[in-house]
């Protein structure tokens, strides 16, 4: 998941942020072979569900996940915990797990953002993971060659987790991005794909982080 820009303007309901699976909706819009529905966070279920795969497989892109931000003065320890090791165990899971699934010169394509990059209230995890991604998507690159792995680090895209963090805001969110980001217009789901299918197909690229915000970076403020 991603989160949009790096400065939301309220903290996502718990609902947003631990959605419970849908793979009904997906598999309607891409007509896969098969589907699995399961918490990603679980250790077992993540394992068995590769152990499950019948053979060699191309690629994986992980999604899985959600921004989090809290200021310090409201932090719950054991969420921030909880929300930053799952993160990083998801990720260390899939590489462990898919390993002997993913074939030579395969990918593992993960989720990352860009808006952590700047400190700010309510950012100390988000920022945080932002900074541990890259490294640990470097080191994984490494350790499982010649499988290849990338972070794709994405700002604002227009997604329905944009619209449930930002509510009525969305819409003054995106004329603003329209106005300044030097694309002219707003990152959406199609462009992230794009970039996805990008590092899938070019072989000469493993252990790198890219970003995709339409310039935002590029902005001050």
């Amino acid at each position: 998941m991603v989160p949009p820009g790096g400065r939301p303007r309220r903290s996502p309901p718990p609902h947003a942020r631990r959605a419970p699976p849908r793979p009904g909706t997906a598999a309607n819009e891409l007509h896969p072979l098969s589907t699995a529905a399961f918490d990603a966070t679980d250790n077992d279920h993540l394992r068995q569900f590769f152990q499950d795969l019948s053979g060699p497989v191309d690629h994986v892109l992980v999604t899985a996940g959600s921004p989090s931000y809290r200021p310090l003065s409201g932090m719950d320890l054991e969420a921030a915990r909880r929300e930053f090791g799952e993160r990083l165990a998801l990720t260390l899971g899939v590489a462990l797990y898919g390993r002997d699934k993913v074939r030579a010169g395969g990918t593992l394509v993960f989720m990352g953002g860009t808006g952590g990059r700047r400190p700010g209230t309510g950012m100390a995890v988000a920022s945080a993971l932002t900074a541990a991604l890259p490294a640990l998507t470097a080191n994984l690159a490494l350790e499982l060659a010649p499988i290849r792995v990338n972070l794709i680090a994405a700002g604002f895209v227009d997604t329905s987790l944009s619209a449930s963090l930002l509510g009525d805001q969305l819409d003054a969110r995106r004329e603003e991005l329209r106005a300044t980001l030097p694309i002219r217009r707003v990152v959406g789901p199609a462009d992230v794909a794009a970039l996805a299918l990008h590092l899938m197909c070019n072989d000469a690229l493993t252990g790198g982080t890219y970003d995709i915000d339409g310039g935002q970076q590029l902005l001050s403020g």
